[in-house]
């Protein structure tokens, strides 16, 4: 697939001024030890495995994690604490997606704490425009295991069926929720072999409540070689049912346990050979979904600078306004702001997933945050030279 752009490119993501304007000096100096440690990938392993242990010793480690890691990466502890942020964050025209990143007990009770919080996000987000959209995971309010035994065809008991059943219930409860407060629900992509359950369930979610608008959004995770075709195929459902399809394009977040699982088991690997396919699909899936876009809504959750100029310069090229609202960029907060920043600097529709949830009960969360950096190859050197180069041009 070639990429020939004739246009002036809409947007650059080398302007540091733009992209670190919401950090004072004293952070932008915090950001830059962080990464700097991150980039070492035995400092990274190492000091994980110390923060482990010291939180299991109970040390008191909580404020050094808190104004470091947790400042970085996550808004707050509450969806009131996280205020701050979102009001921050909205001054430079950028909005939020709260996302509850705490792992709780996978049980019933476990279940229904998940489900209340996030309807307490979206009853949040439904008086508040600087937050579009909330997200979940389908393990957060229904067992891995029943919908594992589900996509492997294994009858489920009466009393397997009945835990099922509810954890369906729930999902109808968040989805009713933001079509009732004009709410976009992102349900995030999980592992291959639960994930054809969670497509259907997403599928006849999106057949409910995406009649008018899109307010449910499925996720596609373009690292698996098939995942194309799955777009396409939910395209193609949505025509022949008449509903409006929800797309959140992501790259993919299970690529080493699908690859183990795979040669384990025997079965043939659905990681993409590497990372220049991924590529190639992921734009691919950008261009499907822009020439579908009487039908589709695209967010597109890509720390890939390429992915976005592409993106930009597409819907120049179909005459969208940046502001369209079927076309949303996503990053993850604490990380790729010069792609956030100078986007929505642009006039481009952005949105940060904002994680928040107690420090402790977080920690998983910010470790592979930690991890990811270290191990996706230029990351955290990437996000370093920024702050580095902002931290010069303040002098």
């Amino acid at each position: 697939m070639e990429y020939v752009f004739t246009q002036a490119t809409p947007v650059s993501f080398d302007n540091t001024e733009i992209a670190f304007s919401y950090k004072s000096d004293q952070d932008l100096r915090k950001t830059y030890w962080l990464f700097k440690a991150i980039n070492y990938p035995f400092l990274t392993s190492v000091g994980t495995k110390l923060v482990k242990i010291a939180l299991k010793l109970k040390l008191p480690i909580h404020g050094l994690l808190k104004h470091t890691l947790f400042q970085q990466f996550c808004g707050g502890e509450t969806i009131a604490d996280s205020a701050d942020t979102i009001r921050l964050l909205a001054l430079h025209n950028v909005k939020t997606i709260l996302d509850y990143s705490v792992e709780v007990t996978k049980n019933e009770a476990g279940f229904e704490h998940t489900t209340e919080e996030l309807l307490r996000v979206i009853e949040a987000a439904r008086t508040n425009p600087n937050m579009p959209f909330c997200a979940f995971k389908m393990t957060g309010i229904l067992s891995f295991g029943l919908m594992e035994k589900v996509q492997a065809g294994t009858k489920l008991t009466a009393e397997q069926q009945a835990a099922y059943d509810r954890g369906k219930a729930r999902l109808v409860r968040l989805c009713e929720a933001s079509h009732q407060a004009d709410v976009g629900i992102f349900i995030d992509g999980e592992e291959s072999w639960i994930q054809e359950v969670i497509d259907d369930l997403a599928d006849e979610m999106m057949q409910r409540y995406n009649q008018e608008k899109v307010i449910v959004y499925n996720t596609y995770q373009m690292y698996r070689h098939d995942m194309l075709d799955h777009l396409k195929a939910g395209y193609r459902r949505a025509v022949t049912h008449q509903y409006f399809l929800g797309a959140k394009l992501v790259r993919g977040a299970y690529m080493e346990k699908e690859r183990e699982r795979a040669e384990e088991l025997d079965y043939p690997d659905p990681i993409q050979p590497n990372k220049e396919a991924t590529d190639e699909d992921y734009n691919r899936a950008i261009l499907f979904c822009l020439n579908h876009k009487q039908r589709i809504s695209l967010c597109s959750g890509s720390h890939n600078e390429y992915s976005n100029y592409y993106l930009a310069m597409l819907m120049e090229k179909h005459s969208m306004k940046p502001n369209d609202p079927r076309v949303y960029f996503a990053q993850l907060y604490g990380m790729s702001d010069n792609i956030s920043f100078n986007l929505s600097r642009a006039g481009f529709n952005v949105a940060k997933y904002l994680p928040y949830g107690p420090l402790e009960a977080v920690m998983p969360y910010l470790f592979r945050r930690a991890e990811e950096n270290t191990a996706v190859r230029g990351q955290s050197s990437r996000e370093l030279t920024m702050v580095d180069q902002e931290m010069k041009r303040r002098r």
